[in-house]
């Protein structure tokens, strides 16, 4: 009886030491597994950085024995000091991988999304500029060694979604006839204005031009051709106000080609249920938002306004 006892009791320690108690204290350890990596091979990586309390070979006994016996999850982990064999393993079959964040900021053009994607070191692979106003805008979650196709996809597919939902939902007073049309739109709307309480009376005041073949007059329709987006850096040229090229709206009534940048859901549900309004201009009014106006008087009173605001700021 006494050697069952003393057995009983060095199983009992062995089952503390290897299993149950804290593990080792230096740490955090990270821990990458591959798609369809095996315990076998998991418990080697972790034995190699020192992440588990004795040896691979116990580990992987103590885990046939009392573990639960599901698969572990591929992705990146992070292994805290201290964490004993109990717990690696649970992290490893039920714990959350390490996620990272990309964001995509509303009204971001298809060549910046690029840009972000290919410049994030911990992604994978080459992807092409993808089709303007097909990034739905978001903070996207993505794991070490992950494809940036990957991404792209979820994006892109997220964007493809909440159009569905939102075309749905369209108002009969809106002036698209089409996802792309309103895509297009809401990409115009985006880019005149940052303030989230105008984005449905600027729709409005597009729309109603839209409707009685106004021209859009919209100076990023101007800029998009010659930088895809990017910053002009400089004031838009007398020439290219006058270039007729398919987006230009000072040189053609309608919407431009197509969108000239990424468009968030809620500039999208403005151009699906405009402000009813009857104003056609609007104008900057020095606080970051806009003054609007139903005729070209009232207009040009609020713009000789905004210039003399601007003269006295020292910006002209």
């Amino acid at each position: 009886m006494i050697l069952v006892g003393l057995a009983a009791i060095g199983a009992g320690l062995v089952y503390w030491q290897l299993w149950a108690s804290p593990g080792p204290a230096a740490g955090p350890h990270v821990v990458i597994v591959e798609e369809g990596s095996s315990l076998s091979r998991v418990t080697d990586q972790l034995a190699g950085i020192g992440a588990i309390p004795g040896s691979a070979d116990s580990f992987k006994a103590m885990a046939r024995i009392f573990g639960s016996g599901d698969p572990v999850q591929a992705g990146e982990f992070s292994i805290p000091a201290g964490t004993g064999g109990s717990a690696v393993l649970d992290i490893l079959q039920h714990g959350r991988p390490v996620q990272r964040l990309v964001t995509i900021p509303e009204g971001t053009p298809s060549v910046i999304v690029h840009d972000r994607l290919m410049q994030q070191p911990l992604l994978t692979g080459s992807i092409p500029v993808p089709e303007e106003g097909s990034v739905l805008p978001n903070s996207y979650g993505f794991q070490r060694g992950e494809s940036r196709a990957a991404v792209l996809k979820r994006m892109q597919d997220a964007m493809t979604r909440e159009l569905d939902a939102l075309w749905a939902k369209r108002q009969p007073h809106s002036v698209v006839t089409s996802k792309r049309d309103a895509l297009t739109l809401a990409s115009v709307v985006e880019k005149e204005t940052g303030k989230a309480s105008e984005r449905r009376q600027v729709a409005g005041v597009y729309s109603n031009r839209v409707r009685i073949g106004m021209k859009l007059d919209a100076d990023p329709t101007v800029i998009y051709p010659i930088t895809k987006g990017r910053p002009l850096g400089r004031r838009i040229l007398r020439s290219e106000l006058n270039a007729n090229n398919g987006y230009n709206t000072y040189a053609m009534a309608g919407l431009p080609a197509g969108p000239i940048a990424n468009p968030g859901k809620e500039s999208i549900a403005a151009v699906l249920n405009p402000a009813r309004t009857e104003a056609l201009y609007f104008v900057a009014d020095g606080t970051g938002g806009h003054i609007f106006a139903n005729t070209l008087a009232e207009h040009n009173t609020n713009v000789r306004k905004w210039y003399a605001l601007r003269r006295a700021r020292g910006e002209m």
